[in-house]
């Protein structure tokens, strides 16, 4: 693999998104009852804490969640809160230990006699008796299956960190899908909207591709964006820059390219996948017209608020939104 250069330069992937960014009315408000929420358990210390703050997290929630009204929007803010805080703590633990504060999270999300006495634990439950008013037993069910796939993710995704290892990019990709929690973060479309699929409309072959192909532009948008934080911490293996470094021999700014291309062509499939969806009746196709506008809000949504707030870019963000050149921090 090649030496890291001083700097590389980012494509252009909100010039390349032809979806058109919202922001959630509600926001202002439910902002700062859901960060006073999160603060009250100084669940991070020190830097974790810092870094916490840094990323806006309720801001990315009015992106990305633009229609949900008020009580749900304070449900999408307090969930998206807990999974920086699971993310922070994890970035830090081995496998095992990872594992461990992952299962703690499913297993208060799952059962309300659980308890453990963790602050992890404690918040899991609070965000459940929010989500819980709002969402369809349906919905649940499914949300509780991707968490499940979520933190066996996060486990998996600290062994690797721990032994070193770094996956090809097809095992890379299916770990990254569940360890991003993006499938849970789109497992909250039937709440934020109010509105539920059967699973027969949501497992159908062309709606199972919309998602993917979403996810995938959120994923590799994700990593492009915080391989700069992440290599500074010695942490670049879970990140889609080194896997195309190791497995196609090439260099980061080659590397940032083919992001680029491929986040372009995942544009295209989404739009022909749109395109290619059947009927199922006036009413239903009304909703799942909701639900692909909602996995476009996702996707715009995340990148404007990656350049918005400084978890990825810190007070250098505002000069990277217009350059596009990063400059890597010392390791």
């Amino acid at each position: 693999m090649n030496c890291l250069p001083a700097s590389f330069v980012l494509p252009d992937l909100i010039s390349l998104c032809p979806f058109l960014p919202r922001t959630n009315p509600h926001f202002q408000d439910i902002s700062r009852h859901s960060h006073e929420w999160m603060s009250g358990f100084d669940a991070l210390k020190n830097t974790k804490r810092a870094s916490f703050i840094q990323g806006e997290n309720e801001l990315l929630s009015s992106y990305v969640y633009p229609y949900a009204g008020r009580e749900q929007l304070r449900g999408c803010c307090d969930f998206i809160n807990l999974l920086f805080v699971v993310d922070e703590i994890s970035d830090i633990q081995d496998g095992k230990t990872a594992l461990h504060t992952g299962l703690t999270v499913f297993h208060a999300m799952s059962n309300a006699d659980f308890d453990d006495g963790s602050v992890v634990c404690i918040m899991t439950k609070e965000v459940r008796n929010r989500l819980l008013r709002n969402m369809e037993p349906a919905c649940f069910r499914r949300f509780l299956k991707h968490c499940k796939d979520y933190v066996v993710a996060v486990g998996r995704e600290a062994e690797l960190r721990e032994l070193d290892i770094v996956l090809d990019i097809e095992s890379y990709q299916n770990l990254r899908r569940d360890n991003s929690a993006i499938w849970v973060c789109f497992g909250l479309f039937g709440y934020a909207l109010g509105l539920d699929l059967p699973d027969e409309i949501l497992d159908h072959e062309v709606m199972a591709s919309l998602y993917r192909t979403a996810a995938d532009m959120v994923c590799w948008a994700n990593d492009l964006y915080s391989y700069n934080m992440e290599q500074a911490m010695g942490h670049k293996g879970n990140n889609i820059l080194t896997v195309l470094m190791q497995e196609r021999d090439c260099n980061l700014q080659e590397a940032a390219d083919f992001v680029g291309n491929h986040f372009k062509t995942l544009v295209r499939e989404f739009q022909s996948h749109k395109t290619g969806l059947p009927t199922w009746g006036n009413d239903m196709d009304k909703i799942v017209s909701q639900y692909v506008l909602a996995m476009e809000d996702w996707v715009i949504g995340n990148l404007n608020w990656s350049f918005h707030a400084q978890r990825y870019f810190g007070t250098q963000r505002a000069n990277v939104a217009e350059t596009l050149v990063v400059e890597l921090y010392p390791q």
